[in-house]
């Protein structure tokens, strides 16, 4: 297996204990970023998004780092106990993999990663956005030693990756005594730390920051879904569901009105997101967490997550580019419309550019976006693109992505009540335009 990395890049890090906690040896293959290796010829052609880590096992090309941690644990481990197979289990890992990415390390770079560029971190704003990540992982670590469950699983990896790199820029745990006390003891029980710091005290003695870079049953269940038909990841759930046959039952939250911020909801999701889902008692939170679990636990059969590790690592890698880059570019260009008026910046509008590129190449003599089949992938990506299209985003000029999308609508299920949910989103932005005037 070769791995491209930089002992410096906190998904590095991740990727190396979870080897390390495997008995894996990795052949290690080191990529400058700042010469410019992401982007030979050779290695776009591996990973077309060319960012590292990137995992090639026997002609198998995988990357971000939760995604090859997954598969490396689905492929290679002697038990799953790193990321278990019970469904509700799972769905905690997966929405903590989901929060270390979206919220705890979008913090982070928000704020640090500004040194490489300008000498300076982020903004006051950017600050209170690591504050308000730790406090939910401090809620989330309330009376519990590992961040997921019982034991050590890849979720406390990626998280200690993570938490270890706010350490080195003399960031306060101490404020949160719960994370505190869970990252001394994670320091001693995860396999390769000694590696992660090592990795750390590089990036430490740099003098700037340098970022690396479908089923016909139908079934009543006693599940309450917290949503808003509107929201793109409430339309992901409401499709997937659709998939799978069964009946949600839907609960309404008005987030302008503060419904999210209730004692009562917080008790089910201290993060306070939606959409929210509530299985007999079990609450999961994070649209792609929500829609993975759904299927693992009540499909019927596994076509759309399927359970070969590189498929399925082949989805987790989509799943996280449509949250982390695809939708991530959609919030930055044009959610600023429902507040301001106005679009994000240009920056801003070439992440949407670069983002579309990176779907179009991945759809280069493919009719999914994961695979030969409709998966979960395709569903929230689904939900994202069409978002797009109701923002005038000229799609046609991907004509992979174009390709799909027209298809897409066709074969997947619940793309009626999708689209419903998107003239509500429509008159949003409407709304918005018509403030700037």
């Amino acid at each position: 297996m070769d791995f491209y990395y930089s002992p410096r890049g906190s998904g590095c890090r991740t990727v190396i204990m979870v080897a390390k906690a495997l008995g894996l040896e990795l052949n290690k293959k080191l990529v400058s970023t700042l010469n410019g290796d992401q982007l030979k010829p050779e290695f776009v052609k591996l990973n077309p998004q060319h960012t590292i880590p990137t995992l090639v096992d026997n002609g198998f090309s995988v990357w971000e780092s939760r995604a090859i941690a997954v598969y490396l644990i689905e492929q290679y481990g002697k038990d799953d106990s790193l990321f278990p197979k019970d469904p509700k289990k799972q769905a905690v890992v997966n929405q903590r993999l989901y929060f270390d990415m979206g919220t705890l390390y979008d913090s982070f770079a928000n704020y640090y990663y500004p040194l490489y560029r300008t000498g300076k971190c982020g903004s006051d704003e950017d600050f209170k956005k690591i504050a308000t990540s730790f406090e939910y992982l401090n809620t989330f670590l309330e009376g519990q030693d590992y961040v997921a469950g019982e034991h050590l699983t890849v979720a406390d990896i990626a998280i200690l990756s993570s938490v270890s790199t706010f350490e080195i820029f003399d960031f306060d745990l101490s404020k949160y005594p719960n994370v505190d006390r869970w990252y001394a003891n994670a320091k001693k029980v995860a396999p390769g730390w000694d590696e992660n710091w090592s990795g750390l005290l590089e990036l430490k003695a740099l003098s700037f920051f340098s970022p690396e870079g479908t089923t016909k049953h139908s079934f009543v269940l006693n599940m309450d879904y917290y949503y808003l038909p509107k929201g793109s990841g409430c339309r992901t759930v409401l499709m997937v569901a659709k998939a799978i046959g069964i009946e949600l039952n839907k609960k309404l939250l008005n987030t302008s009105k503060g419904e999210h911020l209730t004692p009562e909801f917080l008790k089910l999701n201290p993060q306070h997101t939606i959409p929210t889902l509530v299985d007999n008692g079990f609450a999961v939170w994070e649209s792609r967490a929500i829609a993975v679990y759904l299927v693992e636990k009540y499909a019927k059969e596994d076509s759309l997550y399927p359970k070969d590790p590189q498929q399925r690592a082949l989805i987790n890698q989509r799943l996280y580019f449509d949250l982390g880059t695809l939708f991530d570019s959609l919030a930055r260009y044009y959610y600023p419309i429902l507040r301001t008026g106005h679009p994000g910046s240009s920056e801003d509008w070439k992440k949407v550019e670069a983002a579309f590129k990176f779907l179009n190449i991945f759809l280069e003599g493919q009719d999914y976006v994961a695979g030969s089949h409709l998966t979960v992938a395709d569903i929230a990506i689904l939900s994202t693109v069409s978002t797009f299209e109701i923002v005038d985003f000229d799609i046609s000029k991907y004509p992979n992505v174009a390709r799909w999308y027209a298809n897409a609508q066709k074969v997947t299920p619940g793309w009626e009540e999708n689209w419903e949910g998107l003239q509500q989103m429509k008159q949003r932005f409407e709304i918005g335009k018509a403030m700037a005037k």
